[in-house]
């Protein structure tokens, strides 16, 4: 029986923290949906010919534009290698893809306070400029030409399909808003929005049950001497080195570590180390399986160590700033253990924001959507056009 009870609490928890995210994650889902549907993919590889500052500037903000499932970031930028993209603004691309997307920052300032959501927002393109400067340093021709040749080959990861289909913007010289009302821009948004949820919700159910049982079993003592939450000074130095080493171990991608980050927020770890945790799902276990398959095992190492340093980098600088600018988060109420379903603002939210989704998935069905959303997990069969 206290099995059971621990069980359930565990997924009560679990329940009232995607509850808590729900209205933000159709919202954060719709505006992605919205905006990839008239930004177009297409030659974007012609826009990334270099690691100049402007070039990479223009990756991360096609990136925030994109979708923020880890694996479909992943194997866009590998597409963009391929296609003659420079491979330090591919790597940026996906950086923003994960870490600098909407439903992200809604996300964060829900359950953890705007200042978080300012802090990704910050921390990211550090953490690109930490990473291009290793590049630079670090990143040999020879290990380059053989990630190219390795590349080349066309291997499959996880979402091939969906990165394939990030051509079908709407085209045309008309506005964005335009675009948007027309037939075409609604059905695009239709397919975006729900190829998205389709590719990242077992993220988000996986980082809803780990924090859940985290939240309900692991007492708070132990939390705190992990972060060494009783020494400052090592807490802050401690913080950004631990955080991606939880987020590999923990196999949570995207906007499903975000109820672990909060977990990890209450239990004592460094406003640093939360950052880089969040930073680290372009590392996690799977994804490092995914890069020695694109480019080889020596590039998935290179990746995994220049990442790993830029992600911790990222979180101390961010640490830094916001510390000078005393904005750093002083208490630890992140919305986990005190979240629940009753009627107040969240429900009315939700309930609006399920009748959108409906509306969306509805035109989506109607649209041919299911025979696209077949193809996101199968090779692309040679290049194709998508149109509406």
């Amino acid at each position: 029986m206290q099995l059971l009870h621990a069980i359930a609490h565990a997924l009560s928890v679990a329940g009232a923290m995607g509850w808590e995210i729900l209205w933000p994650l159709i919202l954060g889902f719709s505006l992605s949906g919205a905006v990839q549907a008239v930004v177009s993919h297409k030659q974007m590889s012609k826009l990334l010919p270099d690691d100049k500052p402007k070039t990479l500037a223009l990756a991360a903000g096609l990136g925030a534009a994109s979708s923020s499932c880890s694996y479909a970031a992943v194997a866009l930028a590998r597409s963009l290698f391929q296609k003659g993209a420079n491979f330090t603004a591919a790597m940026a691309f996906e950086i923003a893809s994960t870490n600098l997307v909407i439903e992200l920052g809604v996300i964060l300032a829900v359950l953890m306070g705007w200042r978080f959501t300012a802090a990704e927002f910050f921390g990211g393109p550090l953490m690109i400029v930490v990473l291009v400067l290793l590049f630079r340093r670090f990143l040999t021709p020879k290990l380059l030409a053989a990630a190219h040749k390795q590349a080349k080959k066309g291997l499959v990861g996880r979402m091939e399909g969906h990165a394939a289909m990030d051509d079908m913007a709407v085209g045309g010289n008309r506005s964005i808003w335009q675009k948007l009302k027309s037939s075409e821009g609604r059905t695009a948004t239709s397919h975006f929005f729900v190829m998205d949820w389709a590719s990242i919700w077992t993220d988000i159910v996986l980082g809803l049950l780990i924090a859940g049982a985290l939240a309900a079993w692991v007492p708070e003592s132990w939390w705190q001497t992990l972060f060494l939450s009783n020494h400052p000074v090592w807490s802050v130095i401690w913080g950004p080195l631990i955080g991606p080493i939880i987020a590999v171990l923990s196999f949570v991608c995207s906007v499903g570590n975000i109820p672990l980050a909060a977990v990890l927020w209450n239990g004592g770890i460094s406003f640093g180390g939360v950052v880089s945790f969040i930073f680290a799902d372009l590392i996690v276990l799977p994804i490092i399986r995914i890069y020695a398959k694109y480019y080889g095992w020596k590039m998935a190492g290179f990746l995994f160590a220049t990442f790993y340093v830029a992600m911790a980098a990222a979180g101390y600088l961010v640490e830094g700033i916001f510390a000078l600018l005393h904005l750093t988060p002083q208490s630890r109420n992140a919305t986990v253990l005190h979240a629940g379903i009753t009627f107040n603002y969240t429900t009315i939210l939700n309930i609006i924001f399920l009748v959108i989704a409906a509306a969306l998935v509805w035109r989506f069905l109607r649209t041919g959507g299911p025979m696209m959303l077949k193809m996101m997990n199968q090779k692309p069969q040679g290049e194709h056009e998508h149109g509406h």
